[in-house]
C-alpha cells in the first residue's frame, strides 16, 4: 500500500478508558506506535488490517504481539481510535 499521513486521530471514550488500565510500558510503546502511524498508517512496523465479518468497516494495528488499537478510517487522513487491548478487542 501506499504511503499516507494521518492528520488527525480522535479517540473515543473507550479507548481512553481502556488505555489507562494499561500498564505504563504498554502505554510507551503505544506511544510509539501512534507516532509511527500518524507518519505512515501503512508502516509495516505496525502490521495495519482490515477486519473481517461484522467489523469489516474497521481496521486495526498492532501495539506489540498482545496488544491492538481497533479503529476507522473517518476520512483519508482522520481516524476514529475506538478501542485497544488484546484479541479480546474483536470480539
Amino acid at each position: 500500500m501506499e504511503k499516507s499521513q494521518i492528520r488527525k486521530i480522535e479517540y473515543s471514550k473507550k479507548f481512553l478508558k481502556s488505555l489507562k488500565k494499561l500498564p505504563e510500558r504498554i502505554i510507551k510503546q503505544v506511544e510509539q506506535k501512534e507516532k509511527i502511524f500518524k507518519e505512515n498508517c501503512f508502516d509495516s512496523r505496525i502490521k495495519i488490517h482490515k477486519l473481517k465479518g461484522k467489523q469489516r468497516d474497521s481496521w486495526a494495528f498492532w501495539i506489540n504481539d498482545s496488544y491492538r488499537i481497533k479503529f476507522i478510517f473517518i476520512s483519508n487522513n482522520e481516524v476514529l481510535f475506538f478501542n485497544i487491548g488484546t484479541h479480546e478487542i474483536y470480539k
